[in-house]
């Protein structure tokens, strides 16, 4: 397909999943969003190619580059590494591998006619593309495998928080169904004014991950208050797609929920906590901040088609302003059946 001084950069093929992964987990910038499973899932949940790029040398996989195709009228058409995910981007063993998959990417956008080419990266790659560091950030850092030393790191207000929802009884399960847990989400981004992902789509991440995707529902006098979908990958745990009822503040069951992530995790062996993405500015950023969470900047990199300018797909969006507004009215059966069309497109 493409290639230079003997790397060759073609598609992905199915009998490659077990080599990519096994790349994947071996390199230092490799993350769960560049395993090879989340192919199956964004095909089969949204309908949208993957055109997943290999880079070899010598019969060895020496680069991958995790690749989806956004084609919307309202969104824009887009190839975006990696779509539903917050990192992606390139990863390869030497610099002539980097660039022969940088190259492969370019020449298939330009193929495909995209607007634009885009990397979600922990650090910088490309001074020439339009780069924006300032928009979103993530928050990792380390957990002990104590329970005490980890509350003791969280800041007196919110450990406060979570010793409340502690005495008021709330428990949780970490053998959550993925429908138990899509069913709180839903609730919580239709109030947030967001479309809400499909139902598959949380089935499909269980199916195809396994045990490194484990979904947390939290409960007070069994009712629903809090769920999440977590991912483990390596030593990190990332708790990925979460929310609450409305019932939520009142009970601290957000503080609660993120906690029980945290304790099991740590008890399963994982040192890391991945808190995730979030816009700088908004009301998750800050909460990931009063957790005692540094906000480290995202690299997100896009390579503009001649003549085009970056459609911002962000509820932060001004145009988008009013169809939030309206969306966060709307009866959940009404947004739990149009949801899963428009967020098929937001990648």
């Amino acid at each position: 397909m493409h290639g230079m001084a003997g790397i060759e950069v073609r598609t992905f093929a199915p009998e490659q999943a077990t080599a990519w992964d096994a790349f994947v987990r071996a390199h230092d910038d490799g993350t769960f969003f560049h395993l090879s499973g989340w192919k199956d899932v964004i095909e089969k949940a949204f309908g949208h190619a993957c055109p997943y790029l290999v880079a070899r040398e010598g019969g060895e996989i020496a680069g991958v580059l995790p690749l989806v195709h956004l084609k919307s009228r309202i969104f824009g058409n887009r190839l975006v590494s990696n779509a539903f995910c917050v990192y992606g981007g390139p990863l390869a063993a030497s610099e002539e591998a980097a660039q022969a998959l940088d190259g492969a990417a370019m020449a298939l956008a330009d193929r495909l006619g995209v607007d634009s080419l885009e990397y979600r990266l922990l650090r910088p790659l490309h001074d020439d593309w339009v780069r924006h560091d300032d928009r979103y950030a993530t928050f990792r850092k380390p957990i002990s495998d104590d329970d005490e030393q980890n509350l003791l790191a969280i800041p007196r207000k919110q450990r406060a928080m979570v010793r409340k929802a502690i005495r008021l009884g709330l428990k949780s399960d970490a053998l959550a169904s993925p429908d138990d847990v899509h069913a709180v989400y839903a609730e919580s981004v239709r109030n947030l004014g967001t479309p809400v992902f499909p139902r598959r789509y949380f089935r499909l991440l269980a199916q195809v991950f396994g045990k490194d995707c484990e979904g947390l529902l939290v409960h007070h006098e069994g009712s629903p208050v809090a769920a999440v979908l977590s991912f483990y990958y390596k030593d990190e745990v990332l708790p990925y797609y979460g929310g609450g009822t409305a019932a939520a503040r009142q009970l601290a069951g957000n503080d609660f929920l993120y906690w029980e992530v945290m304790r099991r995790a740590a008890a399963r062996g994982c040192r890391l906590f991945d808190f995730g993405r979030s816009k700088v500015g908004t009301g998750a950023f800050n909460f990931k901040k009063y957790w005692g969470f540094e906000p480290q900047p995202l690299y997100y990199e896009y390579r503009l088609r001649p003549g085009q300018t970056l459609n911002e797909v962000s509820p932060n969006n001004p145009k988008y302003g009013l169809a939030i507004a309206l969306w966060r009215r709307l009866p959940l059966w009404v947004t739990n059946g149009l949801g899963p069309v428009i967020a098929r497109n937001l990648g």
